[in-house]
């Protein structure tokens, strides 16, 4: 795709493929759930064009890059473990990368900022805010007990069992509903029933910002991998909850900017409107929040629904600390 050069990158004992362009100071992009470096393929030509060498890995679990088979080595840390060393590898001459994630890519970005500051210029964070911890509680738990035993989490503790229901539903068939859910309302996966409230007889009919050839890319290297790379960093929640227990109460030291769409189903969960927008919340545990941005009409996928926009709010940001 228009001179975006791939590789693989042997780190923290994995490899890691990672997808690249242009020259100048470095950004790394963090992909979300069910995604790919390629949810960044609209940024990295964007951001390249203006100056950027930018770089997105498929982390790991996912595409091209390697997939333990263990749940335990999906913790945050794991995670982490491999992005630090990553950088080592590709930008050893920069002490401090811009950050850009977004959904699971942006928790593993609140990750970085909160265990590595040195290593982050700025970072933006798409969809997802900050997220307050506490080893006391378990999240999964917690979820189970505000939405029931449908929500999409809860569903994806039992390993293979979702797995098993993703295959009958079929590969590609299974990214279109992901990719085109509008609705604000929380996420069910019941048991027994098709899931996001669509009937296998409708065809999903895709946006034009997603092509079937972006579907079937996606597919094929889902259909090498399976998902459980991927459903096995939700595994890790209850963990990783209790693995931050030395950054209770800490605030992440590194300048940041937040976008999120209106209709995404993030924005809209109990809580996390007033946590973004009062002063007693996101920004106290970010003191260097700079930005919130809440997008018209933007569902979750943002950095694909609204590519432009994004590369802008992206570009706009970082410039400042050129």
């Amino acid at each position: 795709m228009e001179g975006i050069e791939h590789r693989r990158v042997k780190v923290n004992g994995i490899n890691i493929h990672v997808a690249e362009k242009g020259q100048g100071p470095l950004i790394l992009f963090l992909h979300g759930f069910p995604e790919l470096w390629y949810s960044w393929r609209h940024q990295i030509l964007a951001l390249a064009s203006l100056g950027y060498r930018a770089v997105a890995p498929d982390l790991r679990g996912y595409g091209e890059t390697d997939a333990p088979d263990s749940i335990d080595s999906y913790s945050c840390f794991h995670v982490v473990g491999d992005l630090v060393a990553l950088l080592d590898a590709v930008a050893a001459h920069q002490e401090k990368v811009f950050l850009v994630g977004h959904d699971w890519g942006a928790l593993i970005g609140w990750f970085l900022c909160l265990f590595r500051p040195d290593r982050v210029k700025a970072f933006v964070s798409l969809s997802l805010p900050y997220l307050r911890f506490d080893p006391a509680k378990k999240p999964v738990e917690a979820w189970r007990a505000f939405y029931g035993d449908d929500y999409y989490i809860c569903r994806f503790q039992e390993p293979g069992e979702i797995e098993t229901e993703f295959a009958q539903i079929g590969t590609e068939e299974l990214l279109k509903e992901f990719f085109t859910y509008r609705l604000p309302d929380p996420f069910r996966f019941p048991k027994g029933t098709m899931p996001f409230g669509h009937q296998p007889e409708s065809p999903v009919v895709l946006p034009p910002w997603l092509s079937e050839e972006d579907i079937k890319y996606y597919a094929s290297k889902f259909e090498k991998t399976g998902f459980t790379g991927g459903v096995n960093y939700y595994r890790n929640l209850n963990r990783n909850s209790e693995l931050l227990a030395p950054w209770v109460g800490s605030e992440i030291k590194v300048p940041a900017k937040f976008v999120v769409g209106d209709q995404d189903l993030v924005y809209h969960m109990p809580g996390t409107k007033d946590y973004i927008h009062q002063e007693s919340g996101f920004k106290k545990d970010v003191p260097l929040l700079e930005e919130v941005v809440v997008m018209e009409g933007g569902a979750h996928f943002i950095n694909q629904e609204k590519a432009e926009e994004i590369s802008n709010h992206i570009f706009n940001f970082i410039k400042k600390f050129n």
